[in-house]
Order: structure tokens, then sequence, then C-alpha cells
């Protein structure tokens, strides 16, 4: 397939692109600094490009069978490029005819919220409602223009994010209740479910939460 992921240069998207390409995949990276992204590989395609600018998003999506979504940055960050990009994206693909977007969100948002009741005190107290303030509201946003699309979608939830390797044992779909989970997975297991979501139905127009 044809698969183009946002915010490849990241933690969650680094490994998006290189599993996918392991797959068999043609993978277009778009980026707004290539030079971060290294040496680039066979059936890799690198686009230049800011998710803000709706044109250049568009210009990228067309002729794609899949869109990850692995938007990131900063806990200060006041640019909105969560929900802001995303919106660049959804109507880059509205235009262009591509359905299935597989987007990265965070466990702790809409019905996971009871979720952040399993993590420690000082994270759902002090981390989340004082310095990740601006990044949930921005999630938050992300996953309602999401939702409201027409598109094909899937919103991946992953619990806290560790550099651990590719497992493929973890949990997903589980309630926020579930007291089993230990709501920590690593990037590489979350783009290992991301990816299997581009030819999967199971979680069609609705939320996985993702989680040892």
């Amino acid at each position: 397939m044809k698969l183009i992921v946002f915010g490849a240069t990241g933690g969650t998207g680094q490994h998006l692109v290189k599993q996918a390409l392991a797959q068999g995949h043609a993978v277009t990276a778009f980026v707004r600094n290539p030079a971060k992204f290294g040496v680039g590989a066979p059936g890799l395609k690198i686009v230049q490009g800011d998710v803000m600018d709706a044109a250049s998003v568009e210009h990228a999506v067309s002729g794609h069978d899949a869109v990850l979504v692995a938007l990131g940055g900063p806990a200060r960050d006041t640019s909105k490029v969560r929900s802001e990009g995303t919106r660049s994206i959804i109507s880059a693909m509205e235009k262009t005819g591509v359905r299935r977007l597989v987007c990265q969100t965070s466990l702790g948002y809409g019905d996971s919220r009871q979720i952040l009741d399993r993590t420690p005190f000082y994270f759902k107290y002090i981390i989340v409602p004082f310095l990740l303030r601006r990044a949930f509201a921005d999630h938050q946003l992300q996953e309602e223009l999401v939702e409201r699309s027409g598109l094909d979608w899937i919103i991946v939830r992953p619990g806290n994010l560790t550099d651990g390797e590719r497992t493929g044992r973890y949990r997903h779909g589980f309630r926020a209740t579930d007291k089993a989970i230990t709501v920590t997975i690593s990037r590489a297991d979350v783009a290992d479910f991301m990816l299997g979501q581009v030819s999967d139905n199971a979680y069609l127009r609705k939320t996985a939460g993702l989680s040892y």
C-alpha cells in the first residue's frame, strides 16, 4: 500500500516509517525539516512541508491509500499543531478522496479520562493540569475533528510512551476502568498497532486504547 506518515520525525513516527517499509509498503514521510530524518531508504519518499499549510498537505496526500498521523510537540507548545495540522490533513483527504485515517492521540481523553486515576498522584494532579494542559486540550480538539469527519478513521490512544522494543504483545480496546493495564507502552508497539489498522476494520470509526 501507499502510506503517508505525518509526524514522521517524532518517536512514534520514525517507527511507523521503518516498520511500514519493512512490511513492503511504499512510504511517504511528510517532514518540516528533511535533515532531521537522516538517510533515505528504498521505498521511502521524503516530502518537505508544513502540516499547517493546507496546500502542501493536499499535494502530498494525493494518491495514497492511507494516512497515519503521529503529530506532537513540546508540552508548552502553543502552535496547536495536533489539532490544526489534523484539520489540514482531513481537508486534504476529503478533497483527494483518500479515506483511511489512523490517528494517534493518547489515553486520558473523552471516555478514557478515568484512566488518569491509574496514574501517579503527581501526574494526574500536577503534570496533566499544569505542564500538559495545552497538549491535552489540543489532543481533545484533534479527536473531535477526526470524529466529525466523514472519513474511515481510527483513533489510537496509547498509554505513557516508552522507548522499549516492539513486542507485539499488548492490550487494546480495554475499558478505562480496567485495573490490569499498566498505562504504558513502547512507541514501537504503538507503531505496530497503528500499521495493523490500515487494513483492519475492527476499530473503524472507534477509539482504541493501547497499553501493556
